[in-house]
Formats: structure tokens, sequence, C-alpha cells
């Protein structure tokens, strides 16, 4: 198929309309949207992506009404998150309405629901008039894009439309956080903290999945976020020995020269650069990324949960 590049979210609305799958901007990653009611568009993502039947779904919505339409209640605890936080970065867990196709939830009774903050995936929520289901728009196990262009360099004429925004504000995929029990759990890190949860509900806490377990979010089980180089965490006083075809990405400058460097001035700019500079590696044939090692508080939590996954793959 021909994948149309558009800037107009009520173009790109129109493929979702027809049964189409389109990927747009949110201010984590660029995902990939089919309409969350509509299993033949939500196989589509699925096979465009080459992704494992058993990873869910988030859905997304325009507006906080919406959330009606797709579980069967918004509790105590989710309604507090809801007000502090959303549109964020965030995405809350919750029992499934009886309408919504178990293939959105990987056959599972609760969905993941977030109200993106980005002006642009809201106006084509809008104008899409039903909630949409969206996982990251690359091939699975891949880097996640932030910018158009990497999707296009993943799904072009595997997707119907690219609806073609800035490169995005966060660069990680949403907090995802269980409100279907008594603790709420943060089953996925990302830019809405740990420490920001707890300050709403003190209970909250950290989810270690186990293996025979059915994730109740994506991004937990299956292989992620991985170039094709090799990835190896590092301390900042990591001895290096260089040689060609390796790069280099962190806070603090090595001593060793790489063939490919990068220096973030801060946490937050260092989890915005990370998965654009695993996929830059990959364009100039990088075989060894190092990645220097942060705090693990804040949105460094988050980062070192994508880096710690990126060098297991």
């Amino acid at each position: 198929m021909k994948t149309i590049l558009t800037t107009s979210p009520a173009e790109a609305a129109e493929f979702i309309k027809r049964g189409g799958i389109v990927a747009f901007p949110t201010e984590t990653v660029y995902g990939l949207g089919a309409n969350v009611f509509d299993e033949k568009a939500i196989k589509k993502i699925f096979q465009a992506k080459q992704r494992p039947n058993d990873n869910p779904l988030i859905a997304h919505v325009g507006n906080i009404e919406q959330i009606k339409l797709l579980v069967s209640k918004i509790n105590e605890t989710a309604q507090k998150f809801t007000e502090a936080f959303f549109p964020a970065p965030l995405t809350l867990v919750l029992q499934k309405a009886k309408n919504v196709p178990l293939i959105a939830t990987a056959n599972l009774e609760t969905i993941g629901v977030r109200m993106p903050k980005n002006e642009l995936a809201l106006e084509f929520l809008k104008n899409c008039e039903t909630p949409i289901v969206a996982p990251s728009a690359n091939i699975s196990g891949k880097p996640s894009p932030t910018t158009w262009q990497a999707v296009f360099e993943d799904l072009n004429q595997r997707i119907d439309c690219i609806l073609q925004g800035e490169a995005t504000e966060v660069g990680l995929e949403s907090t995802v956080l269980d409100c279907t029990t008594e603790t709420p759990f943060v089953l996925r890190t990302g830019a809405v903290t740990l420490e920001q949860l707890q300050k709403i509900e003190p209970k909250t806490r950290l989810y270690k999945i186990s293996e025979m377990e059915t994730p109740k979010s994506p991004g937990l089980k299956h292989r992620h976020y991985s170039p094709q180089a090799k990835v190896i965490l590092v301390s900042s006083k990591f001895n290096f020995q260089c040689s060609k075809s390796q790069a280099f990405i962190g806070l603090k400058k090595p001593d060793s020269d790489f063939e490919m460097i990068k220096i973030c001035q801060s946490v937050e700019e260092y989890a915005h650069s990370i998965f654009d500079f695993f996929r830059r590696c990959d364009h100039e044939n990088i075989e060894t990324i190092y990645c220097e090692k942060v705090a693990e508080k804040g949105i460094g939590l988050a980062l070192m949960d994508r880096l710690k996954r990126a060098a297991a793959s």
C-alpha cells in the first residue's frame, strides 16, 4: 500500500474512519493508531508492526468523557490520578468495558487508557470521533520512533498514513499505572515519575512481573528498544578500549574517542535522545554502543529500564 504523508489531523482521521491505521505524534513517542472498536483495523496494527498477539495495546482518548466508553468503571483511585495529571504521558489500567474487543487487550479484562498532552495528537483524536488504540509506530523490538521520519523508515508501505508532527517532547513511552488493585502499581516507568505518583497516592509501588504472567502493559516481556548494535551499560569511571564502530552516549564526556558520541546536559535530555541515538547508530553501522548509567530516580528510573532492556536483547 502507499503510505500517505500529511500535516492535517482531519485528513489523517479520515483513514481511521475508513478502517485504516495511522501513525501520529504524541509527547512520548509516535503511535500507530486504529479505531479501538474495529477488530479488523487492530489486526492491521499487529501485522504492520510484526507485534506479538499477547502484547496489549493502549487506548488514547481526546477528552476525559471518552474514557467511559472504554472502561466498566472509573474507580476512586483512577479518578485521583486523572484529575491530577491528564492530559499527560500517563496510562491508567482499568477494567475494560464489555464492548472493547479482546484483541486490543491481549485477551485481558483490563485496558490501559491515556489522554496525550500533544496538541496535534488531541486534534487528531478529536477528528477521529472515537478512542484509538496505539502502540509505538515502529517494527516491534526496534527503538521507538521519536520523529515521523523514523516511522517512515520502519513502516512505509505497511500503513495507510503518517501524520507529520514535530519530534516528540519526552522521547520515552508513557508511565503505565495499574489502578485495578487497592495498591496502585507502576507497570512501566516513564516521564510521570514514581515520586510524582506517590504524592497523589502514597501507597503507589513499582511492580515486578513474573515470567508466567500475561503482562497488563506493553514493554514488559518482549524484546524492546533495541538497536542492531550491542548495548553495554557502563559507569562514568569505566576505562574504555576504543576501536572503530563504537559509540557513546551519557552525561560525562569519556577520555576515549568514539566514532559517534552524544553528551547530554541532563537526564531528561538523555531520555529524550536515546532512541534517536540508537537509530543514528544503526544508520552508521555502529557495532557497540556504550551507555552511561544514571541514578534510578525521577525519569532516570525509566531511562535505566529502557537501557537495561536494550542491553539484555
